[in-house]
């Protein structure tokens, strides 16, 4: 009875220390760890904001890497996963957000004042060859 209770013991004590943490730990399949990193990429740190979930030591960072690494493991594509963290977190989380109405400013602005800056450098340098 001694031995039993002791061999369960161990096993609970160890299941903990053997599962992976797949916020650090590479997929075992190399596709999908590629997959993970490439998204993992292109996901914005919602704590330190300007900084790729890749490269954060913020533990919100880590936890969306686990997440991810977890979805594409379960067989859930790139952009699928991608789809639910911009669902939960918005447009925003995306290093590269996509063009649509709400981002259309971001997108027309720069082109709009570059436009803006071509017209008056022409019309300045037209003044001076006259």
């Amino acid at each position: 009875m001694r031995r039993l209770l002791m061999a369960l013991v161990a096993l609970l004590l160890a299941t903990p220390l053997g599962a992976q943490d797949l916020a650090e730990v590479s997929l075992p399949d190399p596709r999908q760890e590629a997959e993970a990193v490439a998204l993992m990429d292109t996901i914005r740190c919602v704590v330190c904001q300007g900084q790729p979930i890749s490269g954060s030591n913020a533990g919100l960072a880590a936890d969306m890497r686990r997440i991810i690494r977890e979805r594409i493991a379960a067989g859930e594509t790139p952009e699928q996963v991608r789809a639910w963290l911009v669902e939960r977190y918005g447009d925003w989380v995306s290093l590269q957000p996509r063009a649509s109405t709400t981002t259309a400013p971001l997108w027309l602005l720069p082109l709009l004042a570059l436009a803006g800056g071509a017209w008056i450098a022409s019309r300045r340098l037209r003044r001076r060859a006259r």
